[in-house]
């Protein structure tokens, strides 16, 4: 039969949870600690309790050799002729137990220390048995109980332990009474100096999956997967799920008839806002849905392996598209796992057009380089605020000619010599425009075969058919620049 003292044992180990031996253990321990202080020995001692009379012996451990040559030390080690005084049965290399006397010599220090020593050890077997009970079943969702508040955390208790809940764990939407039940997800469990603390949330995006795992049977029979969760406790949370079985509806099973399953979530949450998203492979498709309730005008895959996407929504709709303080695009980018631009249409075109100018810019072209303008031409014409090719060539010949100095002719030279910089860029041909006073004669890369230019050709053929007949010969020549002398028909 236990003695009391055992008994009593059993009953700590069973309230702390505890393997009753470690308290054995550390009772043992304590005596040993008394019985070395009260004798002031470094002696080897040890303690054994007797489970049924429920005494506690004590005893020095001392080391059995053959000669009094090989004792190195006479507080650990005896001769095998000296311990066989005692125990006859001991043998070489065998130990020796020499009791030493506790009972009614210890007094009330050696039980003090006793008893710092096994609330001790009994607290690390506690803090241990806490530990690797709870760090197994982090992620998971225990129902707690409100058991006090300190400052900003909050106390809960978890059956086995005392679990805390700090600030940053718990939604802005929620107080509670003490003595109130609520779930909580173990977020972690850390060893601290005064043992294990087990950390638990009420924001961890885990707690909607739960929930939902709850409520939705499809979801818990998995029919219905929950790919992705983004949350900022208590303002909002998306979730993206997909179905397995083409004939049920993901988004539907969610939110239930009328709304009752996520209803039931969204009171557990007190009123915090869920976005139910069907999941899409395609990033552009499921950057829609998740951007929901703005309408997007188009998604563009900006950088497919940085994973960078640019939206592009109407005026009306940016406000809706960012949320509060940004919080629609950013639980969006996070239930996407992509990196998300978003720009109205007008930012959009803004952006196109300083692109187009930019580019317009350096593709500017100066007078100078074009071959067939005169010095004197090109100061009239950057005068006008004309200074590159490419506004010369958008002009007009009206606009041409309304600037002052500039006829027809110097309209048709300007013609030419605009065409013949823009073929020799294309092909690396084109005709050079022949000085004033040279005419018939257009000179030509060396190398390249003459041909008619074939706006030339056009102006001559517009001359000859507004001319009177018989004057074809003296419209070609003034087209070339020549004088010619009137033929006798012509001048009768």
């Amino acid at each position: 039969m236990a003695s009391e003292l055992y008994n009593t044992i059993d009953a700590l180990s069973r309230e702390k949870g505890i393997d009753p031996q470690i308290v054995v253990s550390a009772v043992e321990d304590a005596i040993v600690v008394a019985t070395r202080k009260y004798y002031k020995t470094q002696e080897n001692l040890r303690a054994e309790l007797d489970k049924e009379s429920g005494k506690i012996r004590a005893f020095a451990v001392k080391t059995v050799v053959e000669t009094p040559e090989q004792v190195e030390d006479p507080v650990l080690q005896v001769t095998l002729d000296d311990a066989r005084k005692l125990d006859p049965n001991v043998e070489i290399g065998g130990e020796l137990q020499i009791p030493k006397v506790t009972e009614g010599i210890l007094g009330r220090i050696a039980a003090q220390l006793a008893k710092q020593v096994i609330f001790q050890k009994v607290r690390e077997a506690e803090r241990d048995t806490v530990y690797n009970e709870y760090i197994s079943r982090v992620g998971e969702i225990v129902n707690a109980t409100v058991k006090r508040v300190e400052g900003p955390d909050m106390i809960f208790d978890i059956g086995k332990a005392e679990s805390r809940m700090p600030r940053k764990e718990q939604s802005r939407l929620e107080s509670f009474a003490i003595g109130e039940r609520v779930r909580v997800i173990i977020s972690r469990v850390e060893k601290a100096s005064k043992g294990p603390q087990v950390v638990v949330s009420r924001a961890a995006p885990e707690l909607v999956q739960h929930l939902f795992q709850t409520e939705v049977p499809e979801i818990y029979d998995g029919t219905v997967v929950i790919r992705a969760i983004a949350r900022e406790a208590g303002e909002r949370t998306k979730i993206a799920v997909m179905s397995k079985d083409k004939d049920v509806d993901a988004v539907g099973a969610c939110v239930g008839m009328k709304g009752m399953r996520v209803q039931s979530i969204i009171r557990e949450l007190r009123g915090e806002k869920i976005d139910i998203i069907e999941y899409h492979e395609d990033p552009v498709t499921f950057a829609e849905k998740a951007l929901q309730p703005a309408k997007v005008s188009r998604v563009t895959v900006v950088d497919q392996s940085e994973k960078h996407l640019e939206v592009v929504v109407d005026d009306t709709q940016l406000s809706l598209a960012i949320g509060k303080k940004g919080q629609n695009v950013r639980l969006a980018a996070k239930l996407l796992g992509w990196k998300i631009d978003i720009k109205s249409e007008e930012e959009k075109r803004q952006e196109v057009e300083q692109q187009m100018s930019a580019l317009v810019q350096q593709t500017a072209t100066p007078l100078e380089n074009v071959t067939g303008l005169g010095e004197g031409l090109v100061e009239k014409l950057s005068a006008a605020g004309i200074t590159t090719v490419e506004a010369l060539a958008d002009m007009t010949p009206e606009q041409l000619e309304a600037i002052e100095g500039i006829g027809p002719k110097t309209v048709e030279k300007i013609s030419l010599a605009v065409n013949n910089y823009f073929a020799s860029l294309e092909g690396g041909e084109g005709v050079v425009a022949a000085p004033e006073g040279e005419a018939g004669e257009t000179p030509v890369e060396e190398g390249v075969a003459e041909t008619p230019v074939e706006g030339e050709i056009q102006e001559i053929a517009v001359a000859a058919e507004e001319a009177e007949p018989g004057s074809v010969e003296e419209v070609a020549a003034q087209a070339e620049g020549g004088e010619q002398e009137p033929s006798a028909e012509t001048k009768e």
